[in-house]
């Protein structure tokens, strides 16, 4: 068999795989259904799965329904998945189904210690509520006890970054005395801190952990139903059907499907490892390179988190540290994020055509048309949310119809119809996955009320801006780098969480447009899982592509250029998150373009053909030149992108007409001999 029909039987094998359906996750509920008698580790699959059940229920019910006061219904959001986190974590095992290890007495310790607390908190809820500057030392026991078991549990879920960073901010509010520099300041008290991270809504229970429980739960749970329905195989084999017979075509197809999931997954890691087991073994058979392969699913796959109308879990959280509606939040994300996409699929295309790969052949591929015939109604759930944010509907209300609308539309169609157990599954599954996202938001409300409390927000935003002078690029650096270092341990609403409370302010105070500066922590939290030496998600890629991981991190920085340079592009031209005038905005947007167009280019060092290091470095002006929307940049950066044009179809115009073996000294010296040489030689 030659290497062509391989690699299209290969192709044909995987494409088999999507036909039968990306494989849904499998939860404890699954796990009952293939018991036949009782033991003791069933009776503890039917609490963990009744649990989880009834948390996703309550949410759902609280999505239409008045909530609870709101330090009842926050504690109870969290408390249900703090119990959950001890018997699906739990101390000495990798799971509930291993054997009995002597530190579960710590776990059981541990629920019973959370339960005391709900109970303390709920008894009387109104004493509770107005227990400020009257705390007793059970009330500071209490508290300093719900802050440790929410670290144990980030712990097990999160992992210790995020647990050490908070411990960190936590010590310092405690002993703020002891430390140097722009971090000395008055210490705060135990009572203090404790009335303030609990009693008070500045802290545990503060913006994040509202979100989280208030709207951010609901849209999980619709993720996870829409994505166990059947929408992960429609959105890949309509990314397929859209690109597949284009050069690069499953790279492309790992883009758009990758796009398309990340929007509603809300996880970054899920994103890759979901549609990458698909789209990376066809790009690695269609010629990509290993590395190359897993770093566009990575790159892809951490766009998701910014593409929207969902944007995962931080666009919620920005909204209301903005005080702004969430549909706000998503119009000015799109120019961005197409932008960031734009970028990625040039380089994909570049690439293939630099490799000189081929197109699958067009018999295997999925139909476009037969395609959205089978699977149209998953989109009427994304359809349905927009439209509510869009009309004016609170987010909870778009959320909960969402749900309603998942639900309704699978019954269309036979193959995506949820029966009862189907149902019941995906609902234990959303509270498990909403367990870690839940974790690292309270840990980062602690950030916050930690910042809150000692001031060092204040000092940090005033240290930014004395370093940084009256220069606004340096400042954008500084939180670039902070960004960065703080995402190699932290998941992106962690991170965007403590740069709204630390470094956020600064660029506002440099008259930057609060909604460019929100962005910007948030895409460089993002970008933070693809950025060595921590490069989680490209990790997760190199792990499935079989490539090194480092390589394939750095690989991953290359083509994802874009996410380094279009949030100083919208800093530098708010039009790009929709401020000010129309004609503007698309004068920008079609200048950006160009600039992403140049980025690309310099990235992959081909153009129309092969760019040498003076016309890389010419684009890569060109594209910085387009940040700057002077009227003299921005002709500068025209000129820039004619002049290595006008060059790159003179060398296509020298390779089309010289014959093999003759040499020139370039376009110039080719014209010289064309009207002086009376032969073929030189």
């Amino acid at each position: 068999m030659s290497t062509d029909q391989h690699d299209i039987e290969v192709a044909r094998e995987v494409l088999e795989r999507i036909e039968k359906g990306v494989e849904r996750q499998i939860g404890v509920f699954d796990w009952l259904l293939t018991q036949k008698r009782m033991s003791w580790l069933m009776v503890l699959g039917i609490l963990i799965s009744g649990l989880a059940i009834s948390f996703s229920l309550y949410q759902f019910f609280t999505g239409y329904f008045p909530a609870p006061e709101a330090h009842l219904h926050r504690s109870i959001h969290l408390n249900i998945l703090l119990i959950l986190s001890f018997l699906l974590w739990p101390l000495g095992r990798k799971s509930w189904r291993d054997r009995f290890h002597f530190l579960t007495v710590i776990d059981i310790l541990c629920i019973l210690l959370v339960i005391a607390i709900q109970v303390w908190i709920s008894y009387d809820i109104d004493e509770f509520v107005f227990k400020e500057g009257n705390l007793t030392v059970m009330d500071q026991f209490m508290t300093m006890m719900y802050l440790a078991l929410v670290l144990e549990v980030t712990r097990r879920t999160v992992g210790w970054p995020l647990v050490l960073v908070t411990l960190f901010f936590i010590a310092h509010t405690l002993f703020s005395d002891k430390f140097p520099g722009v971090l000395y300041g008055p210490p705060t008290s135990v009572e203090w801190l404790a009335e303030m991270q609990v009693i008070q809504t500045y802290g545990l229970f503060g913006v994040p952990l509202m979100a989280m429980s208030s709207y951010v739960a609901l849209f999980i749970i619709f993720a996870v139903l829409l994505l166990n329905s059947g929408a992960g195989k429609f959105f890949i084999k309509l990314a397929l059907a859209l690109t597949g017979r284009q050069i690069g075509g499953p790279a492309k197809a790992a883009v758009v499907a990758s796009a398309m999931m990340g929007t509603v997954s809300g996880s970054v890691i899920g994103n890759v490892v979901g549609t990458g087991s698909f789209t990376i073994p066809l790009m690695k058979q269609t010629g990509y390179r290993a590395q190359f392969a897993g770093a566009v699913e990575a790159v892809a796959s951490s766009g998701g988190m910014i593409m929207p109308p969902v944007m995962g879990v931080v666009a919620f959280i920005m909204a209301e540290f903005m005080g702004i509606p969430y549909i706000q939040v998503a119009f000015a994300a799109a120019i961005p994020a197409c932008l960031y996409f734009l970028s990625l699929f040039m380089q994909v295309h570049l690439e293939g055509v630099k490799s000189g790969l081929r197109p699958l052949p067009k018999d295997i591929l999925p139909d476009l048309w037969q395609t959205l015939k089978e699977g149209w109604h998953l989109l009427i759930p994304l359809v349905v949310i927009v439209g509510f944010l869009v009309v004016g509907y609170t987010v909870m209300m778009a959320a909960f119809w969402g749900v309603v609308a998942v639900f309704c539309t699978t019954l269309l169609k036979k193959e995506t119809r949820m029966d009862p157990l189907r149902l019941f599954s995906a609902m234990e599954i959303s509270a498990r996955t909403i367990a870690p996202v839940t974790a690292a938001c309270a840990s980062a409300g602690i950030i916050i009320g930690c910042i809150f409390s000692s001031g060092l927000g204040m000092r940090f935003s005033t240290l930014i801006i004395q370093l940084a002078g009256d220069k606004l690029w340096l400042a954008l650096v500084f939180t670039m780098i902070v960004s960065i270092v703080l995402g190699m341990g932290l998941t992106a609403s962690a991170v965007y969480i403590t740069l709204a409370a630390l470094v956020i302010p600064s660029l506002i105070k440099m008259e930057v447009y609060p909604m460019a500066g929100h962005m910007f922590a948030l895409y460089f939290g993002v970008i933070s899982g693809i950025t060595p030496p921590v490069a989680l998600a490209a990790y997760a890629g190199a792990g499935i592509a079989g490539s090194n991981p480092m390589r394939t991190g750095y690989t991953a920085c290359r083509i994802g250029i874009a996410g380094f340079i279009v949030p100083f592009m919208f800093v530098y031209s708010p039009e790009l998150v929709l401020h000010g005038d129309p004609m503007r905005i698309v004068w920008t947007a079609f200048t950006a373009i160009l600039g992403i167009g140049c980025l690309a280019a310099a990235a992959e060092g081909w153009l129309f053909t092969h760019l040498n290091v003076l016309e890389r470095v010419i684009l890569l002006v060109g594209a910085i030149a387009f940040i700057n929307p002077r009227i003299t940049t921005t002709v500068a950066a025209f000129v820039l992108l004619t002049t290595v044009i006008g060059v790159q179809q003179a060398k296509l115009f020298r390779q089309r007409n010289i014959p093999e073996g003759v040499k020139t000294r370039g376009p110039l010296w080719l014209l010289v001999q064309r009207v002086f040489s009376r032969s073929d030689q030189p």
